[in-house]
């Protein structure tokens, strides 16, 4: 399955696809995490989550995620843009095309 989250359209400008990758080794903290994650974008495998969202988001997003690490923890945020294409395999994942707002 081909996604073209990408394409540099005038409605994509301003905005970055990200990928959070997480190993937490706490299990209440991992769940903080995602939880705190899912007000940003979606997850595509059990630690792993996408989001498109704007600049200024992002850099939130940056800010928010230094409370969950720990020395024994990793969290890596993937900031992609421009044109570019992700091809996945097995389960089909439904992307919603609309924007997450953070309350």
């Amino acid at each position: 399955m081909n996604e073209n989250w990408f394409d540099t359209d005038q409605q994509y400008e301003e905005k970055v696809f990200v990928l959070v990758i997480y190993d937490i080794t706490d299990n209440g903290r991992r769940r903080k995490l995602e939880r705190f994650l899912r007000g940003y974008g979606f997850r595509v495998q059990k630690s792993a989550f996408e989001a498109m969202i704007r600049k200024k988001v992002y850099n939130k997003l940056l800010c928010g995620l230094s409370d969950f690490a720990t020395e024994e923890d990793s969290i890596r945020v993937y900031r992609i843009i421009g044109k570019g294409k992700v091809t996945s395999f097995g389960k089909r994942q439904e992307i919603p095309d609309e924007e997450i707002i953070i309350v």
